[in-house]
């Protein structure tokens, strides 16, 4: 199998994918995309990703063998689960679930964690208004909520480890190690994700896919 081709970066999308890459056992070589550098804006990163984000995939055997450009982190994981058969349930229920759970973090962990981040640690001094990170705030607990009732009971948010929990757990991650909003959404009052959050941590795939790029 020739390697993918990762392009990517140490952020909480990144990590998703370079977990993915690990848990799989799939050869990849990686390629760092500086966003200060301004890597995102090439035509040869554009030729794969549009969108200018990172990560972004080439997979060389590609669906009809062909190389195959993946982008958006979600896409990427159901890509490359359904590729190898992995990390997603193959019970219909069981597999409905964990996408939705993806789609969760999609829609609402990622966005909302992220506005908490920008407002409460980035622009500060650009924004002096409470209300943005009073927003934010209460959202990134309300999302916690729901992620805790639903790991009661569960060591797992699928029951099974997938790319929901590999969607999910770098952005509970970044609450603590990028936006220092540990104690600004009391994320230590969420038993279950935090200890969801250790087990995830503790998986060597993920100490690996972590550790790229830093």
């Amino acid at each position: 199998m020739s390697p993918i081709q990762l392009y990517s970066l140490g952020t909480p999308n990144g990590h998703k994918v370079h977990i993915m890459l690990e848990e799989l056992g799939l050869p990849y070589e990686a390629h760092k995309i500086s966003i200060s550098a301004g890597d995102q804006f090439t035509p040869e990163f554009l030729a794969i990703n549009p969108n200018n984000k990172i990560p972004a995939i080439t997979d060389p055997d590609g669906p009809d063998g062909e190389p195959y450009n993946v982008f958006e982190s979600g896409a990427i994981l159901l890509y490359l689960a359904e590729k190898t058969g992995k990390l997603l349930p193959t019970d219909p229920r069981r597999r409905g679930e964990a996408i939705q759970w993806l789609f969760f973090q999609m829609a609402g962990v990622g966005p909302m964690f992220g506005q908490l981040g920008h407002f409460f640690k980035y622009a500060r001094d650009k924004c002096d208004h409470p209300y943005p990170v009073e927003r934010y705030t209460n959202e990134a607990k309300r999302l916690l909520g729901v992620l805790d009732k639903r790991l009661e009971g569960r060591d797992y948010i699928a029951d099974e480890y997938s790319i929901a929990d590999i969607a999910t757990f770098p952005w509970v991650n970044c609450l603590e190690e990028f936006y220092d909003a540990t104690e600004q959404v009391g994320l230590k009052d969420f038993k279950n994700v935090e200890a969801w959050r250790a087990r995830c941590n503790a998986r060597p795939a993920a100490v690996k896919g972590r550790a790229l790029f830093e």
